[in-house]
């Protein structure tokens, strides 16, 4: 998740508001409630490694994604580098034995005839529709499969999520403006939509280092890349708009956070926090106020404040006396979706898959594929007392035959997790578990389109901010970062009490939970906390009654939960972190972790940083450090494990990073990490 400093100062676009007032309950209540039975959580880790695995290959993803081209690992490596320890310098710090290249960064020409980077961001709207975007966030790694060289030519894919206007208007900081007026400077609004998005680059590495290749399958999708419908939503009367009246079409995609991949080769890119970008100033439909949407435009970017078409869609307010294909009522319904992109058909259109639920998606993790098996996707919806939900296809996979219309068919479902270490998947299905016109769902669209208020209505568990997941292929198991919740034992509705004691809950924690057989599309499945954020237990001892946060709190008195009470520790200074967000299970079974929290000297947290950890052992130990600032996110590799690519989001505040050319101005770029004696990173 992101968070950016907008025009005016009080507008916080990436951080989505708390919407969900309903009164089900909270996932801190049930963890709270099995610690009180004392049931320590015990994860079941070892017992889950002799549970029967698909191939390796159809594990990752045949075809396209070329993982042939890596090691056959017939078990989990785990970390082997000396830790770093943590850093408030504005650098980004590896540990000894390995080199980093800083890569793609922000306004880099990507397109063949585009313009060169101006020192400063001084480029039009116009040069960024053909440069990288902003913010790197989600991304991954397609390799050319034409043999070996797969490892060292490829298509990298590129969330972008956020912008900060100061930054790329250096001149009029983003240039500020009142109720009732409008956004002076229109090609500042352009640069800002073309800034968002996501990047297809092409990329090879000759010789050293990796270099852009200014090739045909470089590419710009942006807010105003048109899209196409498909899937259950299609058509339906709550997509219909001025520019799409049948509601098969819309345009862009918006604050792309995590992302995904599918086993015949295309991107998944996930819109996450887009509904501060729009305003209503009438009445707000559900679909709107369960979102968040703003009723001001001084509470969002002010898009919609210009009268040019491109723009004046962001000002949703129905228009007297039209319909809602007269006027952009509807626009709003158009994002909150996961879309597909194919890219190694730069002229594709692509297409947002409506079957997998609309919400502020963190990301759209596949689960590993078996031939004759339905697909499985989780999705995250990053947001404080928001849910964990997944997508189980009707149809089955077929390697070679099955495409992204799979996709188009199957169940959505919502997590409930139950105090006894259990839990179940809830159908979000119209006609089924209340979901009827009678609760004011008429048909299956109505389900979909308000997908957060359908997992109100079936009483699925509230989380922390549920943002990215990850699974492990060895073990069958399924990781969730919750981040944080800064109101719990604030708001008036979260309450601290002896069921519920984390009290606003600042350093998050990760859980793990395995499918009934192993199954990932199973609908009851057995739960348990793997890692738990905070400081050491020397610091919490040290800060006593100067930060009550960790006092009588059972989640701080033990930190790590690897899979059994036996080996449930406190995490040393080499481990420790807050705000868990992004996760990655690399194909040698490292596990991956980045933040996006805060730094405090008395809690002994510096800048933000990754972390690696072998995840039945529970060794945890800290790879990387990132320059002030900023959010460690988007991570892949190569297939044979040998280059890690790692995103370094809104480095800000004093930040001059990276430096590129002495520029001082703070740019987000991709980092290339590679082990200097060749090896497999994180070994």
């Amino acid at each position: 998740m992101d968070r950016i400093t907008s025009v005016p100062a009080t507008v916080n676009v990436g951080d989505e508001p708390e919407s969900n007032t309903s009164s089900n309950p909270w996932f801190g209540d049930i963890v709270a409630e099995r610690l009180s039975r004392r049931q320590m959580i015990a994860g079941s880790v070892a017992a889950a490694v002799g549970v029967a695995v698909a191939s390796r290959a159809d594990a990752h993803g045949g075809g396209r994604n070329g993982h042939h081209l890596g090691h056959d690992f017939r078990r989990p490596l785990s970390p082997g580098f000396a830790p770093v320890p943590h850093s408030s310098a504005d650098a980004v710090i590896v540990p000894e034995g390995y080199s980093v290249q800083v890569l793609i960064p922000e306004g880099e020409p990507l397109t063949r005839g585009a313009a060169p980077y101006i020192p400063g961001d001084l480029n039009t709207g116009a040069d960024r529709e053909g440069q990288v975007g902003a913010h790197h966030d989600g991304m991954w790694f397609f390799p050319f499969v034409h043999g070996q060289p797969g490892n060292r030519h490829g298509l990298l894919c590129v969330n972008h999520e956020n912008i900060n206007p100061e930054l790329i208007h250096p001149d009029t900081q983003g240039g500020a403006y009142e109720a009732g007026n409008v956004r002076p400077i229109e090609d500042e609004v352009r640069k800002e939509l073309a800034s968002h998005g996501v990047s297809v680059v092409e990329i090879a590495r000759d010789g050293g280092e990796w270099q852009v290749v200014k090739g045909k399958y470089n590419r710009r999708i942006t807010v105003g890349t048109v899209m196409e419908f498909t899937g259950p939503v299609r058509g339906a009367d709550l997509l219909k708009t001025k520019y799409s009246p049948n509601g098969t079409r819309a345009r862009g995609t918006l604050n792309n956070c995590a992302n995904g991949r599918t086993p015949w080769g295309t991107y998944l890119t996930c819109e996450e926090n887009w509904a501060g970008y729009f305003y209503n100033s009438g009445v707000r439909p559900r679909e709107q106020a369960r979102y968040g949407v703003p009723a001001a435009a001084t509470s969002t970017l002010g898009w919609g404040t210009r009268p040019e078409d491109p723009y004046r869609r962001f000002n949703t307010t129905p228009v007297a006396g039209a319909d809602a294909t007269q006027d952009y009522r509807n626009e709003t319904n158009t994002f909150g979706w996961v879309v597909e992109i194919d890219p190694f058909e730069p002229k594709s259109t692509p297409k947002k898959r409506t079957a997998l639920g609309r919400m502020g998606h963190e990301g759209a993790e596949v689960a590993p594929v078996t031939a004759g098996r339905p697909i499985t996707v989780y999705l995250g919806d990053d947001a404080r007392g928001e849910y964990l939900y997944k997508f189980v296809t009707k149809d089955v996979y077929r390697p070679g035959r099955t495409d992204g219309s799979i996709l188009d068919r199957g169940t959505l479902y919502v997590a409930k997790f139950h105090a006894d270490g259990g839990g179940e998947w809830i159908a979000l299905a119209h006609g089924a578990n209340d979901l009827t016109a009678a609760n004011g769902f008429a048909n299956e669209a109505e389900v979909l389109i308000n997908t957060r208020s359908a997992a109100d209505l079936v009483g699925a568990t509230r989380m922390d901010r549920p943002e990215w997941t990850a699974i492990n292929p060895f073990t069958r198991r399924v990781q969730l970062a919750c981040t944080n919740n800064s109101q719990r034992g604030v708001a008036a509705n979260q309450p601290v009490d002896a069921a519920n004691p984390r009290r606003r809950n600042p350093d998050g924690h990760i859980v793990s939970w395995l499918e009934e057989g192993g199954r990932f599309e199973a609908t009851t499945f057995s739960w348990n906390i793997l890692f738990a954020g905070g400081p050491t237990a020397e610091r919490i001892a040290a800060l006593g009654a100067a930060d009550s946060v960790y006092q009588g709190d059972p989640l701080y008195a033990v930190q790590a939960f690897p899979d059994s009470p036996e080996k449930q520790q406190f995490l040393g200074e080499d481990a420790t972190f807050n705000s868990p967000d992004g996760l990655f299970v690399s194909r040698s079974g490292i596990f991956w972790i980045q933040t996006d929290g805060y730094s405090s000297a008395s809690r002994g947290f510096g800048n933000q940083q990754m972390l690696a950890a072998d995840p039945v052992t529970g060794d945890l130990r800290r790879f990387l450090t990132g320059p002030v600032g900023c959010e460690l996110t988007g991570i892949t590799e190569t297939p044979d494990c040998r280059t890690l690519f790692v995103n370094i989001q809104h480095p800000e505040g004093s930040s001059t990073w990276p430096a590129i050319g002495g520029e001082t101005r703070p740019r987000s770029a991709t980092l290339v990490i590679t082990k200097d004696d060749g090896g497999i990173v994180g070994t």
